[in-house]
């Protein structure tokens, strides 16, 4: 049974693509991954996604939720900027000016947003 079929595997599925991570079986699972067991034994292990990656997730998952982010009126584009918020986005170096090219806003108007936040 490969790692994906396994009922362990069905039941964090959800999760485990929402993260960006991928199964890998038990056997190739390194140091850095999440071995997962089922009943005692070593069922499933769950690569997680490097950083690199993390802000382009981001800004997906908001594409997914909103539309296409340089599309959306100023209210929404700051409801995505409190989301990203939330999510961590402006811990990555280079988040501020990352989501503002994706929003079709300048960094300054961003830092708007977040400033208006801490302030509301």
């Amino acid at each position: 049974m490969s790692p994906a079929e396994h009922p362990l595997a069905a039941a964090i599925k959800p999760l485990v693509t929402a993260i960006g991570a991928q199964f890998v079986t038990p056997d190739e699972a390194g140091p850095e991954d999440v071995v997962l067991d089922w009943e005692g034994e070593p069922a499933v292990a769950v690569r997680l996604p490097g950083l690199g990656t993390a802000l382009d997730r981001l800004l997906g998952d908001a594409e997914r939720q909103y539309g296409p982010l340089a599309d959306l009126d100023r209210e929404a584009k700051q409801r995505v900027v409190r989301t990203l918020e939330q999510r961590g986005a402006f811990t990555i170096r280079h988040g501020v000016e990352t989501v503002a090219a994706a929003l079709g806003v300048s960094r300054f108007t961003v830092y708007n947003y977040l400033n208006r936040e801490s302030r509301g």
